[in-house]
């Protein structure tokens, strides 16, 4: 069994109340919710959110939700805890980014595929990158990858370096990926990396899946074809929408 969760919170330092603006009619987490509930497979969705206002607004519209605790650090620890209210025959979660509105259910579908392993203890995507701007923006989380398709390293550097060739040239001799930001876990694992200590690549980068691989975890990763639009502040909103309708 695989189950979506889509944690969702109120006081975003940047976007205050971001799930419950309006896009075009529909509250950005309705958007979300519908796009994952039409994914293959998942056989659940389910908002997790602290927040009264959010869960109400989410019941209204007919979709599951749980409530968790105000204090954590990350949609990986909210997911923790949803999971802990739910089914317990849940073999792999997918947290699915709550502010990725127009999110293309065949994505999630992508990263379910790698879970037909049942060895598989996490999952990502990522996308090819063929732009040398994409690349040395410090902004986009690159990874490089063993021949097993597992994450070796993300960083906000290009890795690995070229020697002798010129910077803008590199796409050209080297397969980048950059990272998406949607994650599977095997429940199992899940429980694990909740109670790690923050690491210390984790630190340097701020990036969470830095502390899974310096505690000896691996990460499966799948390629996709789409690209990731998130909404981080409101100014992104008609970003978004101008991105949307080209496709």
């Amino acid at each position: 069994m695989i189950v979506g969760i889509i944690p969702a919170r109120y006081a975003s330092t940047r976007f205050p109340g971001k799930p419950l603006i309006e896009i075009e009619g529909k509250s950005m987490i309705e958007r979300v919710y519908t796009q994952a509930s039409q994914s293959k497979s998942l056989n659940k969705v389910i908002v997790a959110t602290d927040d009264a206002r959010i869960f109400d607004h989410v019941q209204r519209f007919g979709g599951q939700v749980v409530m968790t605790q105000s204090d954590h650090s990350s949609g990986t620890d909210r997911c923790w805890d949803a999971l802990k209210q739910i089914s317990s025959n849940t073999r792999y979660v997918i947290n699915i980014q709550g502010d990725e509105p127009f999110i293309d259910p065949t994505q999630i579908d992508t990263l379910a595929t790698v879970l037909q392993d049942e060895k598989t203890e996490l999952a990502t995507l990522i996308i090819p990158v063929n732009d040398p701007e994409v690349l040395f923006d410090y902004g986009e989380v690159k990874v490089t990858l063993n021949h097993r398709m597992e994450a070796l390293y993300f960083s906000r550097a290009v890795i690995p370096y070229i020697k002798g060739i010129d910077l803008k040239k590199w796409h050209e001799h080297h397969s980048y990926y950059r990272h998406v930001g949607m994650y599977a876990y095997r429940t199992d694992i899940l429980e694990q990396i909740t109670q790690l200590p923050v690491s210390s690549l984790e630190k340097a980068e701020s990036l969470e899946q830095l502390r899974w691989l310096e505690n000896g975890f691996k990460i499966k990763c799948a390629i996709t074809r789409f690209d990731s639009h998130c909404i981080d502040t409101p100014e992104d909103v008609e970003k978004v929408l101008r991105l949307m309708n080209k496709q």
